[in-house]
Protein backbone atom coordinates (compact mmCIF):
# COMPACT_ATOMS: atom_id res chain seq x y z
CA UNK A 1 0.00 0.00 0.00
CA UNK A 2 0.80 3.88 -0.45
CA UNK A 3 1.73 3.82 3.50
CA UNK A 4 4.24 1.01 2.89
CA UNK A 5 5.85 3.01 -0.03
CA UNK A 6 6.20 5.77 2.88
CA UNK A 7 8.05 3.85 4.70
CA UNK A 8 10.52 2.67 2.23
CA UNK A 9 10.86 5.98 1.10
CA UNK A 10 11.99 7.08 4.28
CA UNK A 11 14.05 4.00 4.83
CA UNK A 12 15.75 4.28 1.75
CA UNK A 13 16.92 7.87 2.24
CA UNK A 14 18.73 6.54 5.41
CA UNK A 15 19.75 3.66 4.65
CA UNK A 16 23.24 4.80 3.15
CA UNK A 17 23.82 6.24 6.24
CA UNK A 18 22.93 3.62 8.48
CA UNK A 19 24.73 0.59 6.43
CA UNK A 20 27.58 2.86 6.15
CA UNK A 21 27.78 2.85 10.26
CA UNK A 22 27.47 -1.16 10.66
CA UNK A 23 30.14 -1.22 7.87
CA UNK A 24 32.57 0.34 9.63
CA UNK A 25 32.58 -1.67 12.71
CA UNK A 26 34.42 -4.09 10.07
CA UNK A 27 37.30 -1.24 9.49
CA UNK A 28 40.07 -0.64 12.21
CA UNK A 29 40.84 2.80 12.98
CA UNK A 30 44.13 2.23 13.85
CA UNK A 31 45.10 2.85 9.73
CA UNK A 32 43.18 6.23 9.65
CA UNK A 33 43.93 9.40 10.82
CA UNK A 34 40.55 10.70 11.81
CA UNK A 35 39.66 14.67 12.73
CA UNK A 36 35.92 14.95 13.89
CA UNK A 37 34.02 17.84 14.13
CA UNK A 38 36.31 20.41 12.56
CA UNK A 39 34.41 23.71 12.08
CA UNK A 40 34.92 25.25 9.07
CA UNK A 41 33.97 29.24 8.91
CA UNK A 42 31.58 30.50 5.70
CA UNK A 43 31.82 33.98 4.89
CA UNK A 44 29.08 34.78 6.64
CA UNK A 45 30.10 34.27 10.01
CA UNK A 46 28.18 30.61 10.22
CA UNK A 47 30.34 26.98 10.95
CA UNK A 48 30.06 24.13 8.63
CA UNK A 49 30.96 20.90 10.45
CA UNK A 50 33.06 18.18 8.90
CA UNK A 51 34.74 14.91 9.95
CA UNK A 52 38.36 14.51 7.70
CA UNK A 53 39.81 11.39 7.27
CA UNK A 54 43.31 10.28 5.47
CA UNK A 55 45.35 7.31 5.59
CA UNK A 56 47.65 7.64 8.39
CA UNK A 57 50.81 5.97 5.72
CA UNK A 58 49.90 8.46 3.23
CA UNK A 59 51.84 11.67 3.74
CA UNK A 60 51.37 13.18 0.16
CA UNK A 61 49.03 15.92 -1.11
CA UNK A 62 45.98 14.05 -2.39
CA UNK A 63 42.65 15.27 -3.99
CA UNK A 64 39.93 15.64 -1.94
CA UNK A 65 36.47 13.59 -2.02
CA UNK A 66 33.98 15.78 -0.74
CA UNK A 67 30.88 14.11 0.56
CA UNK A 68 28.33 17.14 1.66
CA UNK A 69 25.45 15.62 3.81
CA UNK A 70 22.62 16.78 5.56
CA UNK A 71 22.19 13.97 7.85
CA UNK A 72 23.95 12.88 10.94
CA UNK A 73 23.29 9.60 12.60
CA UNK A 74 27.13 9.77 14.25
CA UNK A 75 30.22 8.78 14.25
CA UNK A 76 29.58 5.83 12.11
CA UNK A 77 29.44 8.77 8.92
CA UNK A 78 33.43 8.48 8.70
CA UNK A 79 32.36 5.77 6.65
CA UNK A 80 32.27 7.70 3.41
CA UNK A 81 35.85 9.68 4.09
CA UNK A 82 37.69 6.21 4.66
CA UNK A 83 36.14 4.91 1.20
CA UNK A 84 37.75 7.40 -0.29
CA UNK A 85 40.82 7.02 1.89
CA UNK A 86 40.97 3.69 0.85
CA UNK A 87 41.75 4.76 -2.71
CA UNK A 88 44.12 7.22 -2.02
CA UNK A 89 42.15 10.56 -1.65
CA UNK A 90 41.55 12.75 1.31
CA UNK A 91 37.95 12.03 2.28
CA UNK A 92 35.20 14.76 3.65
CA UNK A 93 32.21 14.43 5.10
CA UNK A 94 30.57 17.63 5.59
CA UNK A 95 27.30 18.55 7.04
CA UNK A 96 24.71 21.29 5.93
CA UNK A 97 24.49 24.56 7.81
CA UNK A 98 22.98 23.91 11.53
CA UNK A 99 23.74 20.09 11.32
CA UNK A 100 25.80 19.14 14.51
CA UNK A 101 26.04 22.86 15.67
CA UNK A 102 22.95 24.96 15.96
CA UNK A 103 20.13 23.41 14.79
CA UNK A 104 18.13 26.52 14.46
CA UNK A 105 20.54 28.12 11.72
CA UNK A 106 19.29 25.18 9.20
CA UNK A 107 16.90 25.91 6.51
CA UNK A 108 17.23 23.11 4.14
CA UNK A 109 18.28 23.76 0.54
CA UNK A 110 18.58 27.47 0.79
CA UNK A 111 22.52 27.46 1.93
CA UNK A 112 24.04 24.72 0.46
CA UNK A 113 25.47 26.31 -2.77
CA UNK A 114 27.61 29.02 -1.12
CA UNK A 115 28.72 27.50 1.86
CA UNK A 116 30.31 24.19 -0.40
CA UNK A 117 32.12 26.84 -2.47
CA UNK A 118 33.58 27.70 1.10
CA UNK A 119 34.02 24.47 2.18
CA UNK A 120 35.85 23.67 -1.13
CA UNK A 121 38.00 26.89 -0.83
CA UNK A 122 39.27 26.24 2.64
CA UNK A 123 40.25 22.75 1.28
CA UNK A 124 42.37 24.01 -0.68
CA UNK A 125 44.34 25.76 1.64
CA UNK A 126 45.12 22.59 4.03
CA UNK A 127 48.88 21.14 3.71
CA UNK A 128 47.23 17.69 2.81
CA UNK A 129 44.76 18.88 -0.13
CA UNK A 130 46.28 18.94 -3.65
CA UNK A 131 43.84 21.85 -4.81
CA UNK A 132 41.72 19.22 -6.69
CA UNK A 133 38.00 18.29 -5.25
CA UNK A 134 35.46 15.81 -6.43
CA UNK A 135 32.16 15.27 -4.75
CA UNK A 136 29.91 12.24 -5.03
CA UNK A 137 26.57 11.15 -3.73
CA UNK A 138 22.72 10.50 -3.54
CA UNK A 139 19.52 12.54 -2.69
CA UNK A 140 20.08 15.92 -0.31
CA UNK A 141 23.71 15.18 -0.92
CA UNK A 142 23.11 14.53 -4.77
CA UNK A 143 21.31 18.44 -4.98
CA UNK A 144 24.12 19.53 -3.25
CA UNK A 145 26.60 19.36 -6.19
CA UNK A 146 24.49 21.14 -8.54
CA UNK A 147 23.58 23.70 -5.86
CA UNK A 148 27.49 24.07 -5.42
CA UNK A 149 27.62 24.56 -9.54
CA UNK A 150 25.60 27.44 -9.39
CA UNK A 151 28.75 29.02 -8.95
CA UNK A 152 32.04 26.98 -9.47
CA UNK A 153 34.42 26.85 -7.52
CA UNK A 154 38.13 26.39 -9.71
CA UNK A 155 39.39 23.56 -7.58
CA UNK A 156 35.50 21.60 -8.56
CA UNK A 157 37.22 19.47 -10.79
CA UNK A 158 34.10 17.03 -11.46
CA UNK A 159 30.93 16.03 -9.52
CA UNK A 160 29.01 12.55 -9.30
CA UNK A 161 25.03 13.73 -8.29
CA UNK A 162 23.61 10.37 -7.97
CA UNK A 163 19.62 9.76 -7.44
CA UNK A 164 19.48 13.81 -7.03
CA UNK A 165 16.74 15.98 -5.78
CA UNK A 166 15.26 19.20 -7.40
CA UNK A 167 13.71 21.07 -4.45
CA UNK A 168 10.05 21.88 -5.22
CA UNK A 169 10.10 19.77 -8.29
CA UNK A 170 10.50 16.37 -7.39
CA UNK A 171 10.74 16.81 -3.68
CA UNK A 172 9.22 17.80 -1.50
CA UNK A 173 6.27 17.86 -3.75
CA UNK A 174 5.80 16.23 -7.16
CA UNK A 175 4.05 17.83 -9.94
CA UNK A 176 2.67 20.48 -7.36
CA UNK A 177 1.26 17.77 -5.23
CA UNK A 178 3.63 17.01 -1.77
CA UNK A 179 5.61 13.81 -0.71
CA UNK A 180 3.58 11.47 1.60
CA UNK A 181 6.69 12.26 3.37
CA UNK A 182 7.03 15.36 3.69
CA UNK A 183 5.59 16.02 7.57
CA UNK A 184 7.89 12.96 8.60
CA UNK A 185 11.04 13.78 6.72
CA UNK A 186 12.12 16.72 8.67
CA UNK A 187 10.35 15.25 11.79
CA UNK A 188 12.71 12.12 11.97
CA UNK A 189 15.72 13.01 9.94
CA UNK A 190 16.26 16.50 10.98
CA UNK A 191 14.44 17.68 14.44
CA UNK A 192 14.64 14.01 15.79
CA UNK A 193 11.43 14.65 17.07
CA UNK A 194 9.54 11.57 18.61
CA UNK A 195 8.24 9.53 15.98
CA UNK A 196 5.46 10.59 14.72
CA UNK A 197 2.07 8.48 15.69
CA UNK A 198 1.52 5.54 13.50
CA UNK A 199 -2.34 6.03 12.72
CA UNK A 200 -1.28 9.62 12.04
CA UNK A 201 -2.61 9.38 8.07
CA UNK A 202 -5.59 7.55 9.33
CA UNK A 203 -6.63 9.71 11.67
CA UNK A 204 -5.89 12.80 9.38
CA UNK A 205 -7.74 10.83 6.73
CA UNK A 206 -10.85 10.18 9.35
CA UNK A 207 -11.46 13.69 10.51
CA UNK A 208 -11.28 15.52 7.18
CA UNK A 209 -8.59 18.46 8.55
CA UNK A 210 -6.01 20.25 6.58
CA UNK A 211 -2.94 19.26 5.18
CA UNK A 212 -1.41 22.40 6.37
CA UNK A 213 -2.07 21.20 10.29
CA UNK A 214 -1.50 17.69 9.64
CA UNK A 215 1.66 18.69 12.32
CA UNK A 216 -0.26 20.13 15.34
CA UNK A 217 -2.59 17.24 14.54
CA UNK A 218 0.37 14.80 15.57
CA UNK A 219 1.45 17.51 18.39
CA UNK A 220 4.51 18.56 17.25
CA UNK A 221 4.42 21.65 15.28
CA UNK A 222 7.51 21.75 12.31
CA UNK A 223 8.33 24.82 10.89
CA UNK A 224 10.26 22.93 7.35
CA UNK A 225 6.91 21.39 7.06
CA UNK A 226 4.98 25.14 7.01
CA UNK A 227 7.23 26.41 5.06
CA UNK A 228 7.25 23.86 2.28
CA UNK A 229 3.87 24.04 2.06
CA UNK A 230 3.58 27.90 2.08
CA UNK A 231 5.18 27.54 -1.58
CA UNK A 232 3.20 25.47 -3.55
CA UNK A 233 4.15 26.63 -7.15
CA UNK A 234 7.32 26.08 -8.22
CA UNK A 235 8.47 29.83 -7.40
CA UNK A 236 11.55 31.50 -7.63
CA UNK A 237 12.03 30.14 -4.09
CA UNK A 238 12.64 26.72 -5.38
CA UNK A 239 14.06 27.65 -8.46
CA UNK A 240 16.68 29.92 -6.73
CA UNK A 241 18.13 26.80 -5.49
CA UNK A 242 19.51 24.81 -8.52
CA UNK A 243 21.48 26.77 -11.60
CA UNK A 244 19.78 29.31 -13.79
CA UNK A 245 20.38 29.15 -17.66
CA UNK A 246 23.20 31.24 -17.44
CA UNK A 247 24.72 28.97 -14.93
CA UNK A 248 23.94 25.97 -15.88
CA UNK A 249 25.77 27.00 -19.46
CA UNK A 250 28.83 27.73 -17.72
CA UNK A 251 29.29 24.20 -16.07
CA UNK A 252 31.95 22.29 -18.29
CA UNK A 253 33.16 19.94 -15.66
CA UNK A 254 32.98 16.50 -16.41
CA UNK A 255 29.67 14.98 -14.45
CA UNK A 256 28.30 11.43 -14.07
CA UNK A 257 24.69 11.37 -13.56
CA UNK A 258 22.86 8.26 -12.13
CA UNK A 259 19.50 7.20 -10.96
CA UNK A 260 16.58 4.07 -11.24
CA UNK A 261 13.37 3.72 -12.99
CA UNK A 262 11.87 3.41 -9.40
CA UNK A 263 14.27 6.08 -7.94
CA UNK A 264 11.58 8.19 -6.42
CA UNK A 265 14.37 11.11 -7.13
CA UNK A 266 14.51 10.28 -11.07
CA UNK A 267 12.25 13.34 -12.48
CA UNK A 268 14.30 15.71 -10.91
CA UNK A 269 17.80 13.92 -11.96
CA UNK A 270 16.87 14.01 -15.50
CA UNK A 271 15.77 17.37 -15.22
CA UNK A 272 18.77 18.50 -14.32
CA UNK A 273 20.76 16.54 -17.02
CA UNK A 274 18.26 18.05 -19.62
CA UNK A 275 18.38 21.55 -18.61
CA UNK A 276 22.35 21.03 -18.67
CA UNK A 277 22.40 20.11 -22.17
CA UNK A 278 19.94 22.66 -23.13
CA UNK A 279 22.13 25.62 -22.20
CA UNK A 280 25.05 24.17 -22.40
CA UNK A 281 25.83 22.22 -26.16
CA UNK A 282 29.18 21.45 -25.05
CA UNK A 283 28.37 19.55 -21.81
CA UNK A 284 30.80 16.13 -20.70
CA UNK A 285 27.76 14.83 -19.06
CA UNK A 286 27.65 10.64 -18.91
CA UNK A 287 23.71 9.17 -17.49
CA UNK A 288 23.36 5.75 -16.38
CA UNK A 289 20.11 4.31 -15.30
CA UNK A 290 18.50 1.08 -15.11
CA UNK A 291 15.89 -0.64 -12.59
CA UNK A 292 17.07 0.53 -9.22
CA UNK A 293 15.30 2.48 -6.58
CA UNK A 294 16.39 5.51 -4.42
CA UNK A 295 18.92 3.30 -2.83
CA UNK A 296 20.28 1.29 -5.58
CA UNK A 297 20.83 4.16 -7.59
CA UNK A 298 23.23 5.91 -5.46
CA UNK A 299 24.79 2.28 -4.14
CA UNK A 300 24.40 -1.12 -4.41
CA UNK A 301 21.48 -2.57 -6.84
CA UNK A 302 18.94 -4.86 -5.49
CA UNK A 303 19.01 -8.06 -7.01
CA UNK A 304 15.80 -8.44 -6.14
CA UNK A 305 13.35 -5.02 -6.50
CA UNK A 306 10.42 -4.84 -4.57
CA UNK A 307 9.40 -8.51 -6.04
CA UNK A 308 11.23 -8.46 -9.32
CA UNK A 309 14.48 -10.38 -9.63
CA UNK A 310 16.50 -7.29 -12.25
CA UNK A 311 18.85 -8.98 -15.00
CA UNK A 312 22.27 -10.03 -14.04
CA UNK A 313 23.35 -7.25 -16.57
CA UNK A 314 22.19 -4.68 -14.53
CA UNK A 315 23.24 -5.74 -10.93
CA UNK A 316 25.88 -3.44 -10.60
CA UNK A 317 27.09 -0.82 -7.77
CA UNK A 318 26.67 2.82 -8.22
CA UNK A 319 28.93 3.54 -5.57
CA UNK A 320 31.80 1.39 -7.30
CA UNK A 321 30.84 3.43 -10.14
CA UNK A 322 31.05 6.38 -9.11
CA UNK A 323 34.50 5.49 -7.77
CA UNK A 324 35.55 4.44 -11.08
CA UNK A 325 34.67 7.63 -12.45
CA UNK A 326 36.48 10.17 -9.86
CA UNK A 327 39.67 7.51 -10.48
CA UNK A 328 39.06 8.28 -14.20
CA UNK A 329 39.31 12.66 -13.26
CA UNK A 330 41.92 12.40 -10.89
CA UNK A 331 44.36 9.52 -11.54
CA UNK A 332 43.75 8.81 -15.49
CA UNK A 333 42.12 5.81 -15.07
CA UNK A 334 40.47 4.11 -17.88
CA UNK A 335 36.79 5.83 -18.16
CA UNK A 336 34.48 3.19 -16.21
CA UNK A 337 33.31 0.40 -18.50
CA UNK A 338 29.71 0.92 -18.67
CA UNK A 339 29.95 4.80 -20.15
CA UNK A 340 30.32 3.43 -24.35
CA UNK A 341 28.11 6.86 -24.44
CA UNK A 342 26.45 9.69 -23.14
CA UNK A 343 23.15 8.05 -22.08
CA UNK A 344 23.79 4.32 -21.08
CA UNK A 345 20.23 2.43 -20.15
CA UNK A 346 19.39 -1.17 -19.38
CA UNK A 347 16.31 -3.30 -20.86
CA UNK A 348 14.65 -4.66 -18.31
CA UNK A 349 13.74 -8.21 -19.42
CA UNK A 350 16.48 -8.05 -22.41
CA UNK A 351 19.90 -8.37 -19.99
CA UNK A 352 21.27 -5.88 -22.32
CA UNK A 353 22.82 -1.83 -22.05
CA UNK A 354 22.09 0.04 -24.37
CA UNK A 355 24.46 3.37 -25.34
CA UNK A 356 23.17 6.55 -27.29
CA UNK A 357 24.39 9.80 -27.73
CA UNK A 358 21.07 11.74 -26.26
CA UNK A 359 17.89 10.85 -24.64
CA UNK A 360 15.92 11.44 -28.12
CA UNK A 361 17.92 8.62 -29.27
CA UNK A 362 16.97 6.21 -27.27
CA UNK A 363 13.54 5.73 -29.09
CA UNK A 364 12.54 5.56 -32.72
CA UNK A 365 9.15 5.42 -32.74
CA UNK A 366 6.16 6.45 -30.61
CA UNK A 367 3.11 4.32 -29.89
CA UNK A 368 -0.39 6.37 -29.67
CA UNK A 369 -3.31 5.03 -27.68
CA UNK A 370 -6.95 6.40 -27.38
CA UNK A 371 -9.38 6.31 -23.80
CA UNK A 372 -11.60 4.68 -26.19
CA UNK A 373 -15.18 4.06 -24.27
CA UNK A 374 -15.20 0.61 -26.11
CA UNK A 375 -14.92 -2.75 -24.19
CA UNK A 376 -11.94 -5.35 -24.19
CA UNK A 377 -13.10 -8.02 -21.46
CA UNK A 378 -14.14 -6.18 -18.02
CA UNK A 379 -11.92 -3.00 -19.19
CA UNK A 380 -11.83 -0.38 -21.62
CA UNK A 381 -10.04 -0.44 -25.34
CA UNK A 382 -7.12 1.56 -25.17
CA UNK A 383 -7.35 1.78 -29.37
CA UNK A 384 -4.85 2.90 -31.92
CA UNK A 385 -7.31 4.73 -33.53
CA UNK A 386 -9.35 7.76 -32.42
CA UNK A 387 -13.28 7.46 -32.75
CA UNK A 388 -14.93 9.63 -34.88
CA UNK A 389 -17.77 9.30 -32.45
CA UNK A 390 -17.17 11.93 -29.53
CA UNK A 391 -18.05 10.56 -26.04
CA UNK A 392 -16.44 9.83 -22.24
CA UNK A 393 -16.85 7.99 -19.53
CA UNK A 394 -17.82 8.83 -16.36
CA UNK A 395 -16.27 8.82 -13.00
CA UNK A 396 -17.43 10.22 -9.51
CA UNK A 397 -15.48 10.61 -6.49
CA UNK A 398 -17.14 11.50 -3.03
CA UNK A 399 -15.07 12.87 -0.85
CA UNK A 400 -16.75 13.09 2.29
CA UNK A 401 -17.30 9.27 2.03
CA UNK A 402 -14.32 7.95 4.24
CA UNK A 403 -15.02 4.64 4.00
CA UNK A 404 -13.58 4.27 0.63
CA UNK A 405 -10.43 5.04 -0.62
CA UNK A 406 -9.48 5.98 -4.68
CA UNK A 407 -5.51 5.21 -6.09
CA UNK A 408 -4.24 2.34 -4.60
CA UNK A 409 -0.46 2.10 -5.49
CA UNK A 410 1.42 -1.32 -5.12
CA UNK A 411 4.25 -1.81 -3.26
CA UNK A 412 5.48 -4.31 -5.89
CA UNK A 413 6.78 -4.97 -9.34
CA UNK A 414 5.25 -7.76 -10.66
CA UNK A 415 1.50 -8.80 -9.42
CA UNK A 416 -0.44 -11.53 -9.69
CA UNK A 417 -4.00 -9.56 -9.21
CA UNK A 418 -4.91 -5.48 -9.78
CA UNK A 419 -6.52 -3.15 -7.42
CA UNK A 420 -7.97 -0.37 -9.29
CA UNK A 421 -9.31 1.19 -6.31
CA UNK A 422 -12.21 2.96 -7.73
CA UNK A 423 -10.48 3.87 -11.27
CA UNK A 424 -10.92 3.40 -14.72
CA UNK A 425 -8.38 0.48 -16.22
CA UNK A 426 -8.15 0.34 -20.41
CA UNK A 427 -5.81 -1.88 -21.86
CA UNK A 428 -4.80 -2.58 -24.98
CA UNK A 429 -5.03 -5.60 -27.60
CA UNK A 430 -1.95 -8.20 -27.55
CA UNK A 431 1.14 -7.18 -29.07
CA UNK A 432 1.69 -9.22 -32.21
CA UNK A 433 5.65 -8.09 -32.27
CA UNK A 434 8.54 -7.94 -29.33
CA UNK A 435 9.05 -4.30 -28.79
CA UNK A 436 11.37 -2.07 -26.27
CA UNK A 437 9.15 0.63 -24.23
CA UNK A 438 12.46 3.67 -24.30
CA UNK A 439 11.39 6.86 -22.41
CA UNK A 440 8.74 8.66 -20.05
CA UNK A 441 5.40 8.38 -21.53
CA UNK A 442 2.76 11.51 -21.99
CA UNK A 443 0.16 12.45 -23.08
CA UNK A 444 -3.29 14.64 -23.36
CA UNK A 445 -6.33 14.25 -21.19
CA UNK A 446 -9.66 16.40 -22.39
CA UNK A 447 -12.09 16.28 -19.50
CA UNK A 448 -15.30 18.29 -17.97
CA UNK A 449 -15.73 18.45 -14.28
CA UNK A 450 -18.31 20.22 -11.55
CA UNK A 451 -14.97 21.34 -9.57
CA UNK A 452 -12.26 24.07 -10.48
CA UNK A 453 -9.40 21.33 -9.68
CA UNK A 454 -8.57 18.02 -9.32
CA UNK A 455 -5.23 15.69 -8.93
CA UNK A 456 -4.72 13.07 -11.94
CA UNK A 457 -3.37 9.79 -11.67
CA UNK A 458 -2.33 7.56 -14.18
CA UNK A 459 -0.55 4.39 -12.90
CA UNK A 460 0.99 1.94 -16.10
CA UNK A 461 1.62 -1.25 -15.87
CA UNK A 462 2.38 -4.44 -18.53
CA UNK A 463 -0.10 -7.61 -18.51
CA UNK A 464 2.11 -10.21 -19.32
CA UNK A 465 0.87 -13.11 -21.66
CA UNK A 466 -0.12 -15.49 -18.11
CA UNK A 467 -1.86 -12.64 -16.50
CA UNK A 468 0.90 -11.02 -14.42
CA UNK A 469 0.57 -7.34 -13.90
CA UNK A 470 4.33 -5.68 -14.57
CA UNK A 471 4.19 -2.25 -12.86
CA UNK A 472 6.42 0.29 -15.46
CA UNK A 473 6.06 3.44 -13.42
CA UNK A 474 2.92 6.32 -12.84
CA UNK A 475 2.15 10.02 -13.25
CA UNK A 476 0.53 11.68 -10.54
CA UNK A 477 -0.08 15.77 -11.15
CA UNK A 478 -2.59 18.64 -10.59
CA UNK A 479 -4.26 19.69 -12.95
CA UNK A 480 -4.16 23.23 -12.59
CA UNK A 481 -0.26 23.40 -13.02
CA UNK A 482 -0.34 21.21 -15.93
CA UNK A 483 0.02 24.56 -18.09
CA UNK A 484 2.43 26.25 -15.53
CA UNK A 485 3.93 24.64 -12.62
CA UNK A 486 4.91 28.01 -10.91
CA UNK A 487 1.57 29.26 -11.70
CA UNK A 488 -1.81 27.51 -10.71
CA UNK A 489 -4.38 28.22 -13.28
CA UNK A 490 -7.78 26.76 -12.16
CA UNK A 491 -10.07 24.86 -13.76
CA UNK A 492 -13.81 26.38 -15.38
CA UNK A 493 -16.41 23.70 -13.99
CA UNK A 494 -18.53 22.67 -16.55
CA UNK A 495 -16.11 24.23 -19.63
CA UNK A 496 -14.22 21.23 -21.61
CA UNK A 497 -10.02 21.60 -20.51
CA UNK A 498 -7.14 19.41 -22.00
CA UNK A 499 -4.77 18.54 -19.27
CA UNK A 500 -1.48 18.12 -20.98
CA UNK A 501 1.22 15.90 -18.93
CA UNK A 502 4.59 14.27 -19.81
CA UNK A 503 6.55 14.82 -16.54
CA UNK A 504 6.57 10.79 -15.89
CA UNK A 505 9.33 8.92 -14.90
CA UNK A 506 11.45 6.88 -17.90
CA UNK A 507 11.19 3.23 -17.90
CA UNK A 508 12.79 0.97 -20.56
CA UNK A 509 11.40 -2.43 -21.01
CA UNK A 510 11.33 -5.37 -23.64
CA UNK A 511 7.29 -5.78 -24.48
CA UNK A 512 6.89 -9.20 -25.51
CA UNK A 513 4.16 -10.78 -28.50
CA UNK A 514 1.31 -12.14 -26.19
CA UNK A 515 1.53 -9.24 -23.81
CA UNK A 516 -0.73 -6.18 -23.20
CA UNK A 517 0.06 -2.44 -21.87
CA UNK A 518 -2.47 -1.29 -19.46
CA UNK A 519 -3.43 2.34 -17.41
CA UNK A 520 -5.31 2.84 -14.27
CA UNK A 521 -6.78 6.63 -14.70
CA UNK A 522 -7.92 7.91 -11.15
CA UNK A 523 -7.81 10.97 -8.88
CA UNK A 524 -6.34 11.01 -5.04
CA UNK A 525 -8.74 10.15 -2.51
CA UNK A 526 -7.05 8.57 0.80
CA UNK A 527 -4.64 8.87 3.51
CA UNK A 528 -1.15 9.07 2.22
CA UNK A 529 -1.80 12.20 0.03
CA UNK A 530 -3.16 15.08 -0.24
CA UNK A 531 -6.61 15.58 -0.63
CA UNK A 532 -7.47 18.11 -3.38
CA UNK A 533 -11.53 19.19 -3.08
CA UNK A 534 -11.52 21.16 -6.01
CA UNK A 535 -12.78 24.23 -4.22
CA UNK A 536 -9.57 26.43 -6.14
CA UNK A 537 -8.51 27.26 -2.20
CA UNK A 538 -4.97 26.42 -1.39
CA UNK A 539 -5.39 22.71 -1.39
CA UNK A 540 -3.20 22.47 1.43
CA UNK A 541 -5.89 24.27 3.28
CA UNK A 542 -9.09 22.70 2.28
CA UNK A 543 -10.55 20.62 4.60
CA UNK A 544 -13.95 18.28 4.18
CA UNK A 545 -16.06 21.07 4.60
CA UNK A 546 -14.66 22.70 0.85
CA UNK A 547 -15.64 18.93 -0.17
CA UNK A 548 -18.99 20.07 -1.63
CA UNK A 549 -20.92 17.73 -3.93
CA UNK A 550 -18.93 14.95 -5.78
CA UNK A 551 -16.43 15.17 -7.98
CA UNK A 552 -18.00 14.13 -11.19
CA UNK A 553 -15.64 13.61 -14.38
CA UNK A 554 -15.94 13.31 -17.83
CA UNK A 555 -13.34 11.59 -19.64
CA UNK A 556 -13.44 12.43 -23.54
CA UNK A 557 -12.27 9.22 -25.84
CA UNK A 558 -10.32 12.12 -27.74
CA UNK A 559 -7.43 11.71 -24.52
CA UNK A 560 -4.53 10.03 -25.14
CA UNK A 561 -1.44 8.70 -24.32
CA UNK A 562 2.30 8.31 -26.17
CA UNK A 563 4.57 5.90 -25.24
CA UNK A 564 8.42 5.80 -27.04
CA UNK A 565 9.40 2.71 -28.32
CA UNK A 566 12.16 0.63 -30.42
CA UNK A 567 10.93 -1.44 -32.74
Amino acid sequence: MKKLLIVLFIAVICSNITSAQQSTQNLSDSVYSIQDSVLIKTRDGFEICATIVQKKDNNKRLPVILFYTTYYQGPGDAIFGKQSADRDYVGIVAYSRGIRTDLNDYAPYEHDGDDVYDVIDWITKQTWSNGEVGMFGGSYTGFVQWAAAKNLHPALKTIVPQVAVMPGYDSPMENNIPYPAVLSWSNDNIYKYKRLPENLNDTWYEKGTSFRSMDTLAGQPNSIFQKWLSHPDYDSYWKNMIPNENEFAKINIPLLTTTGYYDGSQIGALKYFKLHYQYNNNANHYLVIGPYDHWGGQGKASADLMGYKIDSAANISMRKLAYQWLDYIFKGAEKPEILKDKINFEIMGANEWKHVPSLEKMNNDTLTFYLSDSKIGSNYLLSTENSKKNSFLEQTVNFKDRTTQNNYFTPFIINDSLDASNGLVFETEPFQKTFNITGSFFGSLKTIINKKDMDVSIAFYEVTPDFKYFYLTRYLGRASYTKDAGKRNLLQPGKKEVIDFDNTRLVCKQINIGSRLLIILNVNKHPYDVINYGSGKDVNDETMNDAGEPLQIKWFNDSYIKIPVWK
